[in-house]
């Protein structure tokens, strides 16, 4: 299986990812470590990726991710996957592809960014819920839980670990 924790930029994906694949025993892919230097660059300088930008990332990380299918290799997934179509390009036509949402308010993502440092400008961040399409096939997580408490939440709902 692999997993996408996704969601809008602060949420907590990478956190609540790294977490959970050291829980389960499983691979971690951070999907910011896909973005091109020229994304890196565009969002550093507050300017909102376009579709255009974004595919190409997308498709190196369905790359990867088809590779560990290939290999049957269990990963979470650190991803926005902000809209459907591009939850579509990474779970298809893979074995099984599960979505845990960390759903955040635009208040608690914008503490978190003010405090971190990350190539990702704060200023976007209303880009980011603007381009947000509200999954209907993911796990909807409330992202304000303390990480342990969304790591074991994930477990639980999904039934991860028993086996998997």
């Amino acid at each position: 299986m692999i997993l996408i924790a996704m969601g809008v930029s602060g949420c907590g994906k990478s956190t609540i990812g790294t977490a959970l694949a050291r829980q389960l025993g499983w691979k971690f892919l951070e999907g910011d470590s896909f973005h091109p230097a020229a994304n890196i660059e565009k969002m550093s300088n507050g300017l909102a990726l376009t579709d255009e930008d974004r595919l190409p990332w997308l498709q190196k990380i369905a790359a990867a991710m088809h590779e560990l299918d290939r290999a049957q290799t269990d990963a979470v997934v650190a991803c926005s996957a902000l809209k459907a179509s591009y939850r579509k390009l990474l779970a298809e036509p893979l074995r099984e592809v599960r979505f845990a949402w960390l759903k955040a308010t635009y208040e608690s993502t914008k503490e978190r960014l003010d405090n971190r440092t990350h190539f990702f400008n704060p200023t976007l961040l209303q880009s980011q819920f603007e381009t947000l399409e509200v999954p209907t096939e993911a796990l909807e997580i409330d992202a304000t839980l303390k990480p342990e408490q969304i790591v074991n939440e994930i477990i639980r709902k999904l039934e991860l670990g028993k086996g998997d």
